[in-house]
């Protein structure tokens, strides 16, 4: 079963555009990568502060040992080239999602 790998970035507003342009190519490197199959970016409409701007990157992994082979043989190197990059100008919090195979409706909520 899929895996969503799910990495939240807080970035200073001052770097947003290069961080962006960086961003695309980055995850373009990971879906080159064994087992991923899809990204997607979202902009977050709350920033964490004045002056931050918020990006959440959702990748799709063919399964959990695709995402385990991921952090064993690539992570670090590629979470290493965003600090060696930007460094303290941005923060990443990181977390692993399994999808619901199927979901009932709410109760009084129309399917």
């Amino acid at each position: 079963m899929s895996v969503v790998y799910e990495v939240t970035l807080d970035i200073d507003a001052a770097i947003a555009n290069e961080f962006r342009t960086w961003l695309n190519r980055h995850t373009a490197e990971l879906l080159a990568l064994p087992g991923f199959v899809d990204a997607r970016i979202f902009d977050l409409l709350e920033p964490s502060a004045p002056g931050r701007i918020g990006l959440c990157v959702q990748y799709t992994l063919r399964d959990r040992a695709a995402y385990d082979a991921y952090l064993r043989d690539h992570a670090e190197r590629v979470r290493g080239n965003g600090i060696e990059r930007f460094g303290d100008r941005f923060t990443a919090t990181r977390r692993l999602l399994q999808p619901q195979s199927a979901r009932a409706p709410w109760p009084g909520h129309d399917a």
